[in-house]
């Protein structure tokens, strides 16, 4: 075939020619052109109003190749091939592992048999607080826990709003420059905990498990509001509705709608009013789990109202009995929450055995949930870290790594710092301290300056 344009097409061959000669002298204008446009974009305020854009884009995309609603962890006490384990990390290794230890569960300590305090005063049939300063998590990135604690302290009369509590809990969401970024996932209750024990004087707060309608309006009716954390199915930032887990405050309650009234950060708005059967269900997500805000000289009060919940550890005993029962009786999601809990009241407890094999249950009910209608609630390792602690000291190392996997593989970037220690830590069992410290290095990078970090790092003699 000729390279020349035959004598038909001559004409317009001999036209283009002169007009490509003419826009090829401006091609250097695109790489100028494409330094321009990235320049403008981390401009802080282009870059605040199309960060988001991008990010969502990004996910979108790795969510088409990667559903994370597919993704499922299978746990298993085998030994199995490393390198394929570490298919998505940074380098290959060839380890020869013995096998984990066989660990026999037993049955652990019986604990008291509790029973409600009856209270001496009939509780309102109604009550509705207020006091508290109102706050969205709107123009900020996974901020419904800052916003939420916030209202908590305001109602006592603190001064800070949801960005105090927010740069100080999550740092990474916040770049250089002050710009809103999308890095830290979630909060874990005991780091506002941490926040207001180190920033707050005067004020303290206590966490438990085992929570229901009963200890939240006695808490309510002696002037308590508490913030809870559940679960439920919500439009994300992508614009599909699935399953994630969400802080809210309640501050009141009424018996003759039974219903509780909370103030939400996301969609629902200030005072939204939710049935008490629907509200235990998204509650049950978190085993029932709940935080009280309090001054530190009324501690005596709020253990008081706690009743069979006041320590801890009755607290964790009584959510297990429920848990146990629930994963009898309920099925579908339901039921795996109901197993789920059951392992982290156990692994509360430290009977990690136990807690293991009740965390495989939970994992094998959920790969057989439906995936058509997103029913599958794949951010859950997003906001319990209770599977790697039981894996971890029951010696499962390799099902830390491959549930840390399972987990980091949908995302676009390794931002669940929770999941990236828990793994380095596994790695570190097992030898392999170049994975562990990176990572360690790879959280800090989601949460700078994060305690448990920074201090693997150390017991490795490694810095940040």
């Amino acid at each position: 075939m000729s390279a020349f344009p035959t004598r038909e097409f001559a004409p317009l061959f001999w036209l283009i020619i002169p007009a490509m000669r003419i826009n090829l002298k401006w091609l250097w204008l695109l790489p100028l052109g494409l330094l321009l446009a990235v320049g403008l974009y981390f401009v802080p305020p282009i870059h605040e109003r199309l960060a988001w854009r991008v990010d969502n884009l990004r996910t979108q995309i790795n969510q088409y190749f990667n559903p994370p609603e597919e993704a499922v962890f299978q746990p298993s006490q085998q030994q199995i091939d490393f390198d394929t384990i570490l298919a998505t990390t940074r380098a290959e290794y060839h380890l020869t592992l013995t096998p984990p230890v066989t660990m026999t569960p037993t049955p652990p300590s019986a604990g008291p048999t509790l029973t409600p305090t009856a209270t001496s005063t009939p509780l309102p049939g109604s009550v509705t607080l207020s006091g508290f300063t109102y706050e969205h998590q709107h123009n900020r990135w996974n901020y419904c826990g800052p916003a939420n604690f916030s209202m908590a302290l305001t109602f006592w009369g603190w001064n800070g709003d949801r960005d105090v509590v927010g740069k100080a809990v999550m740092p990474g969401n916040t770049d250089s420059k002050g710009v809103p970024a999308n890095n830290d996932k979630n909060v874990l209750p005991y780091e506002f905990q941490d926040f207001i024990s180190a920033n707050v004087p005067g004020m303290a707060s206590m966490q438990r498990y085992g929570g229901d309608i009963d200890t939240v309006k006695r808490l309510l009716a002696a002037g308590f509001p508490i913030v809870a954390e559940k679960g439920y199915f919500e439009r994300d930032a992508l614009g599909v509705v699935s399953w994630m887990g969400h802080y809210q405050f309640i501050t009141g309650y009424d018996d003759a709608k039974r219903e509780v009234i909370v103030q939400d950060t996301y969609n629902d708005g200030p005072n939204f009013h939710i049935s008490y059967d629907e509200f235990m269900s998204g509650w049950r997500s978190f085993n029932y789990l709940f935080v009280v805000v309090y001054p530190a000289n009324r501690e005596s009060d709020v253990m008081r109202l706690l009743g069979p919940l006041a320590d801890e550890n009755d607290a964790a005993r009584l959510a297990l009995e429920t848990a146990k029962r629930e994963s009898q009786s309920l099925t579908g999601i339901d039921r795996y929450f109901a197993w789920f809990n059951v392992g982290s009241s156990q692994a509360f407890l430290e009977d990690y055995v136990n807690a293991a094999l009740a965390y495989d249950e939970a994992f094998a009910v959920y790969a057989q949930l439906d995936t058509d209608n997103n029913t599958r609630p794949y951010r859950m390792m997003w906001y319990q870290t209770g599977p790697y602690r039981a894996y971890f000291y029951s010696n499962r190392y390799m099902d830390v790594i491959e549930l840390a996997n399972t987990t980091l593989k949908p995302r676009t970037k390794p931002d669940l710092e929770e999941s990236l220690l828990w793994r380095g830590r596994a790695y570190s069992m097992l030898g392999q301290t170049k994975l562990a410290i990176d990572d360690y290095r790879a959280a800090l990078k989601v949460h700078p300056n994060w305690a448990p970090a920074v201090q693997a790092l150390a017991e490795l003699g490694m810095k940040p």
